[in-house]
Parts: structure tokens; sequence; C-alpha cells
């Protein structure tokens, strides 16, 4: 799936499994982190729960801490816990609210808190309801959806947006000598922001989209689909935007009638996906992803302290924190957060390399592009360093 637009979809950046933890409590001459309950009375300020702290930045963390997308909203909470423990940070609090009990009385209970600044939802779906209270209230967000379309002024999308890794392989798969593009793409939005993001950078870059073949998600359907693009031909190039799977499933049909034709690129979601390196018919395959040299050591310490491997997305938590740090240099406690200082054109470095937000909130990342080949990923084309 394109990354975590509907909630049962939030953990399609899972590559690694969760064990079972718990956010650092507050204390240590660093930044306080804090778990509140949602469910209390009322939606007053809760002066008991949060202290009086005038001198730090009150930032809440809105994520699901049990139910279906639990162990994925623990990790990015274990995550921010690790950044503010990781940078000595001593002038943020923040406190987590726990979305799984009600979306809605969980940024209720934030505001009335007194956090400037929200670091969530999770998921696309939740973001309306979140802003609905966050937006009168002058508190903007910085969710760690990856849908663009949720974007604006005051939204800033953490997530990797996924049209961004398929511009990036079409891009590379054009400087390699592709020309004609076709496509294998799921029904519904997912294959419609992928068949977009093709059809727009294979047109800039010089290049056509020939064929789109779509399929209801299943190993017939595809397989059917891969057919009927064969029996059209005319492209020398096919993205097979869907999971590892189904991808090498459709690839072996497409390369029945040849082996050299045609080149196959899919999405991101192909990173960590190792079953790939094992399927014949992908071998040679391209596709872009964030970097992963950073996430290896991130990865390392958060088995230390936390006793278990974080989700992928996890890194987004972190990063939002040295995200709220830099933009803090110009923020005085218990003002508005100084949304402007988010636009910078140089951007800003985290454990999944540069990014940057444009004026509609939508953040920008650098990709890789990897091959599969020889049981392994390997980068062909190295994610820029800078902007």
């Amino acid at each position: 799936m394109f990354g975590i637009w509907r909630r049962g979809l939030a953990v399609v950046f899972v590559t690694l499994a969760l064990a079972g933890c718990q956010v650092i409590p507050d204390g240590g001459g660093t930044g306080a982190v804090t778990t509140v309950p949602v469910d209390g009375p009322g939606d007053l300020p809760s002066d008991t729960a949060l202290p009086q702290d005038e001198g730090r930045h009150r930032v809440a963390l809105l994520v699901p801490l049990s139910g279906e997308n639990g162990a994925v909203g623990q990790s990015i909470a274990n995550a921010t816990t690790m950044a503010l423990l990781d940078t000595n940070a001593e002038n943020l609090r923040i406190t987590t609210y726990d979305t799984s009990a009600g979306v809605a009385r969980a940024a209720s209970r934030a505001i009335a808190d007194g956090n400037r600044l929200i670091l969530g939802p999770l998921v696309r779906d939740d973001v309306s309801t979140v802003l609905a209270q966050a937006r009168p209230a002058g508190i903007p967000l910085i969710t760690f959806s990856n849908d663009a379309g949720v974007a604006a002024a005051d939204v800033f999308v953490m997530g990797h947006v996924p049209e961004q890794s398929v511009e990036r392989t079409v891009r590379f798969a054009v400087q390699q000598g592709a020309r004609r593009f076709a496509a294998l793409v799921p029904a519904g939005e997912y294959g419609t922001r992928a068949t977009t993001a093709l059809r727009r950078t294979a047109e800039s870059a010089g290049a056509s989209v020939v064929v789109v073949e779509t399929y209801d998600r299943g190993n017939t359907s595809i397989i059917s689909a891969a057919s009927r693009l064969n029996a059209r031909g005319g492209f020398d190039t096919v993205l097979i935007a869907d999971g590892a799977r189904l991808a090498a499933m459709a690839a072996s049909e497409l390369k029945a009638a040849g082996s050299d034709l045609p080149s196959i690129i899919g999405p991101e979601l192909w990173s960590g996906e190792t079953t790939l390196t094992r399927a014949a018919a992908m071998e040679g395959a391209w596709f872009s992803s964030v970097s992963d040299n950073r996430y290896r050591q991130f990865s390392t310490s958060y088995e230390t302290r936390f006793g278990g491997q974080p989700y992928r997305i996890a890194t987004l938590g972190y990063d939002a924190v040295l995200l709220t740090l830099r933009v803090a240099r110009d923020w005085t406690p218990g003002r508005p957060f100084p949304t402007g200082q988010m636009i910078d054109p140089g951007g800003f470095l985290g454990l999944d390399g540069p990014f940057r937000f444009r004026s509609d909130g939508v953040g920008e990342r650098v990709f890789e592009v990897r091959e599969v080949g020889d049981g392994t990923f390997r980068v062909v084309d190295a994610a820029p360093t800078q902007f």
C-alpha cells in the first residue's frame, strides 16, 4: 500500500517486529516525557497532570498506544524519548495522549493542557478530527501521515510521501534509457496516486506512459492484468505499484515472453522486503527509498534502551523532536509555535536524511535508488546529501 492513508494501512512501513515497550518517565535533567490518560473528568486544563514548568515548551504527541496500531504508536513515543535523551534537551515537555481511546478526546485534552504544538496524529483519517480543535486554538500539527493531501500551512506532513519515491525512480529509469512506460496499479486511491506520479514525471522527463492496467488486489487479478499488459506491448519499463509478493508474481508473468524486457520499477514499499531478492523475475528491478545509513545506528540504540526493534516509521518521531528543537531556538515558551521557521529551503537533517517543507506543508525528502539482485539490495544512485 502507499503508506499510512487509511487506519487499516498503518503498519505498511513496518519491516521489523516490536517488543513490548514503555515510555521512559520524567526526570534526569533532560526534557520531560509524560503520558496522561485522556478519559479523565472533562476537558479542563489538567494542572495536576502537568507541572507548571513555564520554562519548557509544551508539545503533545498524539498516537495510539493500544489497539490495532498501538505497537506502532508506542514505537514512535519511545523514539521521541530517545531524541530528548540523545540531545540532552531541557526546554521541551512532550506529553503523550493515547488516540486509541478517542482521537477527538485526546486532541481536546492536549489543547486544554496548554500544548502549543501537536506531533501526530498517525493516520490521515484522524488529521481532520484533530485539526477541527487545533486550528481554532492556533496550534499546528506535524503529522506522521504520508498523505500530501492533508498538508496545509498549519499541517506539516512528516511521512515519506510515496509519490516522491515513484518520481525519483522514474527519473532514474529515464536516465538509464527508459522511454515508454507501462503500469500495473491496484484499483482505488493508491493506484490513482501512483499513476499520476508516473505520468507527471515521465512526461516532464521526455518519456511517455503508453498503457496502464488496473486490478483488484489478489493473486489472479494481478496476473491477469500483467497478461493483458503483455498482449498490448509497446513499452520498455513497467511500474508495479504493489508490495513484494504480488510484484514478484506480476514480474514473472511479464517476463514469461522474454528475459530481457521489460525493466521493472516499484514503490518504496519494497524497502526491507528481502523476499524480492529471491525472485528471479525481480533481478535488476529498481525502487527508491530513504537511506538506512542512520537508521541502523538508531535501531541498535533503540534495542539497547527498550529491548526490541523499532518500527521503521519510528524515525519520524525522533526527527520530529529534532525539528522542534531546531525551531525552538526562536520560540518563547507559552507563545504560539513559529510555523514560519519550518520553511527553510536548505532543509533539516534527520535520521532519514535531509528533509524540508514546502509552503503548503508537504514534506520533501531525498531518496536513493536501489537495485534488486544477487540476494540483496544495492544502492545504484545515492541520495543527495543536501537540497
